[in-house]
């Protein structure tokens, strides 16, 4: 239990907790610290804090500190790849122990926050994530909280799994097919294929071979089955994905042997993307909106393919729920938005 004592009378006890103090503009953190035994010349700080009184800790049987606590409940949530910060201020973070896609298990986290007098918050499902980025928070609301509650965090996710872990992306070769007949021909500068590489160098792959194609089915068919060929894991088309009567990248995707899975995404910009399997190989036929608009469903999809994700229609078909891009102007803050969160 808690014992509440006037600060005054409060000198050679120890503190219950961790006490903030914010300057603003200046400082937020703890002033003082749980266990420290408090000193007479302390107590003018802890009045200008507004604090008259303080709590001493006597812990009854059944009971836990807010810190033991929440380290039980961060063990019992943190899976692969994801790390616990020390405690401060009763709160423990999660930390990624590695780069990679974070996958949050939502109906579990929605579980644990109907217990009542303790939360979970993490970052949106599939975020992608660097080392040492904070990827969930615990604590309990109070000082102190009965056993059972804790051990029932516990049980659901020793039953269910962790909620949180960190998938590694995978480091794969990426074939791309260039496609249109005014880049073949010499007639144009292509400008998709920097945009491509960019993206996926950023997430540790790498582009491995290139070709270009005019618009014509079976020689886009033969640059996917040639890049196949020399050991590409991942395709990337561009262009000749819209209605026009030039565009037949589709077309020469299905040619090539490959399973269209998705033709269109409800997703702004980026609706015209096309996903096929050729085996295990994932095919991306990505729009011209991606050498324009900074964030696509190419950036949604990309991770998750390396994160050996395998997609289905439903994925898509669930994609529309936070589809639609803000255009942010003047700087996109992707990931940081709504954007492909849902």
């Amino acid at each position: 239990m808690l014992k509440k004592v006037r600060v005054e009378e409060a000198v050679g006890l120890r503190l219950a907790h961790d006490m903030t103090q914010i300057v603003p503009g200046q400082f937020k953190g703890p002033a003082f610290r749980r266990g420290q035994i408090l000193r007479e010349e302390e107590i003018p700080q802890l009045l200008a804090m507004g604090k008259e009184y303080i709590y001493i800790l006597e812990l009854e049987q059944g009971e836990l500190h807010e810190e033991e606590a929440a380290l039980r409940i961060a063990r019992a949530a943190a899976g692969e790849g994801v790390g616990l910060s020390a405690p401060r201020e009763g709160r423990i973070n999660l930390q990624a122990e590695v780069g990679g896609l974070l996958r949050v298990k939502r109906a579990l986290l929605e579980e644990i926050n109907t217990l009542g007098e303790l939360i979970l918050a993490t970052l949106h499902d599939r975020t992608v994530c660097a080392p040492g980025q904070v990827v969930a928070a615990t604590r309990i609301i109070p000082l102190v909280i009965a056993e059972p509650r804790i051990a029932e965090v516990e049980a659901l996710c020793q039953q269910s799994g962790p909620v949180v872990t960190l998938v590694r992306l995978a480091t794969l070769p990426v074939g791309l097919v260039i496609t249109g007949g005014e880049i073949f021909h010499g007639r144009i500068q292509d400008r998709s294929a920097e945009i491509v590489r960019r993206k996926v160098e950023a997430l540790g792959s790498r582009v491995a071979g290139e070709r270009v194609a005019p618009d014509d089915a079976d020689r886009i068919a033969q640059a996917i089955q040639e890049l196949q060929a020399e050991g590409c894991r991942l395709i990337v088309t561009t262009g000749g994905m819209s209605v026009d009567p030039d565009d037949v990248t589709a077309e020469g995707i299905a040619r090539s042997g490959a399973r269209i899975i998705c033709y269109g995404a409800p997703v702004l910009p980026g609706s015209m993307l096309l996903y096929a399997l050729w085996g295990d190989i994932p095919i991306l036929g990505v729009p011209a909106c991606v050498i324009h608009d900074p964030t696509t469903t190419f950036d949604l999809v990309l991770p998750r393919i390396l994160a050996g994700e395998i997609l289905s229609r439903q994925d898509f078909a669930r994609m529309g729920h936070g589809g639609l891009c803000l255009h942010c102007r003047p700087h996109c803050t992707f990931p940081v938005c709504p954007f492909g969160k849902s």
